[in-house]
């Protein structure tokens, strides 16, 4: 298949796609990609023929259009005004999607769906989030460019600024994913042991999944992604074979890195890899899961994403600008400070994006590495850099190449939408820079190395933003919380940050991209499916729990079984059952959120997860207790 055609290169002309296209009869479809408030892509199969016929109306969006009320585009589009046009984004790369499972007649080549990224416009106006992180960069080169002219001498940075001719924004994500035997239960308690035994991290794969994982490498790079590496993550148990000599209850985790790119492009590579991940371990009869925490009580799917920027200067060469002139000197550039510094204060209106649903605020609590604390951690001294893993953002340097210099946000997950986190951060970034670029980078190291309590001129008096210890071991949970802030229990909370926080939504807003009407309509939408999963999924799924909680019977029944049966009794009682006069937990919570009290919802979600929780673990002791 080396003839197949992979990618059609951004900026190509209108004739040159055309011939790309005619010599590859194969490539059956188009299909525009436009991304909704969720991060859900759009996918249709258009023919070809259509597409070469019409393609200046698929330029200016009147080939297709969509009804906004099925993607989500809450408070935007709506079922008396659903029209959303969809025109197409020339300046990304365009990737061709193949289907192995069908193949053409004539050329005996699977069948491709040419997949273009694509806009939402709904009303004269663009509401979707390519849109937002595309309007979004291109008001913060204004600004920055605006920058570099009005302060030529910037601490710590080797560029003169009145040079500066253009701004570029790099980006790349990481995948973590769970992969199993279909139809198959893992056994929690056995992967935990194996996770704390540290036997699975960097294992040499097996079967199936070896194969998998190797197709991925080869497959993706075909696609130009310039693969880095896939491995074995933290999680997982030994398969077994079964009598054919098949692996059998296969359930592991991994992980696949590859290039960074410019941001936008970032975002469309992701949820493309993601594609080809999910297929192609399908096609090898495995199941994949990108959920932020398939399992409780084992490792979550993380996406560490890392945020550089760069300049070009009248000489055409390329300069890192958060890299520190005096690599063994300073951390980083003024530039470098003032990034990490507003990513960081203005955290609690980014967290809504990185954490919107129940399933990525249940990988972020304490252990398992997930980064819950609004910190960040640079090094003991610049001549050693930090590989602390306990913070939320950290510094990622190489004194030997400076363009390594970025940053890594590491509380994101696989389902996190990517385009309105870059959005989001590159605007705290730039009230950042805004804040900071007049000061040395001694006094933005002082600033950022300030203890709570003590004053300073862009972060916050109370609040603490610089750890080299480990934040998990070596503070308490209420020293934790007061140093770095509390972080949001459930999806209420933390979308609760846009109202809390007003000064902070409008380092976002301040540009238009990511004006109110996109946050409310994300905000909605988070809301709708926070409420929706747990009156018809998570509710329902600890109802189950609570039944197969059984009384067992037995002939040799001693005084600690009865204690134990009957707080567990009591515990499922409290939960499920419901009195003339007293309801249950799971019945007060149903009401309170199709009442829309949600404030009160967001405080029973919490106890229930607690005493679920509890349940769990006083049943196992008490089966355990059984013979």
């Amino acid at each position: 298949m080396a003839d197949l055609l992979y990618v059609i290169p951004a900026n190509s002309s209108k004739e040159d796609i055309a011939k790309m296209l005619r010599e590859h009869p194969e490539i059956k479809f188009v299909s525009l990609v436009g991304i909704d408030m969720a991060g859900n892509d759009t996918d249709e199969k258009i023919p070809v023929r259509l597409f070469l016929k019409d393609m200046d109306d698929f330029y200016a969006g009147r080939a297709v259009q969509t009804d906004g009320s099925s993607v989500v585009l809450s408070g935007i589009a709506t079922l008396n005004n659903a029209k959303v046009d969809m025109p197409i984004d020339p300046n990304v790369n365009w990737f061709v999607d193949y289907n192995f499972e069908h193949y053409d007649e004539e050329t005996n080549r699977p069948i491709g769906t040419l997949r273009i990224p694509s806009f939402l416009i709904h009303e004269g106006k663009r509401v979707d989030s390519r849109s937002v992180l595309t309007d979004t960069l291109a008001y913060v080169k204004k600004e920055l460019l605006d920058i570099f002219h009005a302060h030529p001498s910037i601490s710590g940075l080797d560029v003169n600024g009145a040079d500066v001719t253009d701004v570029e924004f790099t980006s790349a994500t990481e995948l973590e994913f769970w992969v199993k035997t279909p139809l198959e239960e893992a056994e929690i308690e056995e992967m935990s042991a194996s996770q704390v035994m540290q036997e699975q991290y960097w294992e040499r794969t097996h079967g199936a999944v070896r194969c998998a994982l190797e197709q991925c490498v080869l497959e993706l790079d075909k696609y130009g992604f310039g693969v880095e590496m896939g491995h074995k993550e933290v999680g997982g148990l030994k398969a077994q074979i079964d009598e054919s000599g098949r692996m059998t209850h296969v359930c592991e985790q991994l992980e696949i890195d590859w290039r960074f790119a410019d941001a936008v492009q970032a975002a469309d590579n992701e949820i493309f890899v993601r594609t080809i991940v999910r297929e192609i371990f399908r096609g090898n009869g495995l199941e994949v899961s990108f959920k932020a925490k398939p399992m409780i009580g084992l490792a979550g799917n993380g996406e560490h994403t890392h945020i550089g920027m760069a300049v070009r200067t009248k000489d055409g060469k390329l300069h890192n600008v958060f890299a520190a002139k005096e690599p063994t000197k300073d951390f980083m550039s003024a530039l470098g400070y003032g990034a990490i510094m507003g990513l960081l204060k203005n955290y609690e209106v980014i967290n809504p994006f990185v954490s919107a649903t129940n399933d990525s605020l249940n990988r972020l609590k304490p252990g398992f590495e997930a980064p819950v604390c609004i910190v960040t951690s640079l090094g003991h001294s610049p001549k050693i850099p930090s590989r602390n893993r306990t913070i939320l953002a950290g510094l990622i340097r190489d004194i030997n190449n400076p363009f390594a210099t970025r940053f890594e946000l590491r509380a994101c997950n696989p389902y996190t939408n990517t385009y309105l986190v870059l959005a989001a951060i590159y605007s705290a970034v730039l009230d950042g820079i805004k804040g900071t670029v007049t000061h040395t980078t001694d006094e933005l190291l002082a600033e950022l190395s300030k203890q709570a309590g003590e004053d300073g001129f862009y972060l916050e008096k109370d609040r603490a933003y610089r750890s080299e210890e480990d934040v998990f071991e070596d503070y308490t949970e209420e020293e934790r919380n007061r140093l770095f802030g509390a972080p949001p229990a459930t999806v209420w909370e933390n979308m609760e940050n846009f109202e809390r926080y007003p000064e902070k939504k409008a380092v976002l807003t301040v540009g238009g991209a990511m004006r109110d009407q996109i946050i409310h309509a994300f905000r909605d939408g988070a809301l709708i499916r926070w409420k929706t999963e747990l009156i018809s999924r998570i509710i329902p799924e600890n109802r189950d729990i609570v039944r197969k909680a059984k009384e067992i019977k037995s002939s040799f029944v001693t005084d600690q079984d009865s204690y134990n049966w009957n707080k567990i009794n009591g515990i499922r009682t409290y939960l499920a059952k419901d009195s003339i006069d007293e309801k249950s937990l799971f019945t007060l919570l149903i009401q309170a959120l199709n009442s829309g009290d949600y404030a009160t919802a967001s405080g029973l979600q919490v106890e229930m997860y607690d005493r679920i929780e509890e349940l769990k673990a006083l049943y196992d002791a008490y089966q355990k207790n059984m013979i």
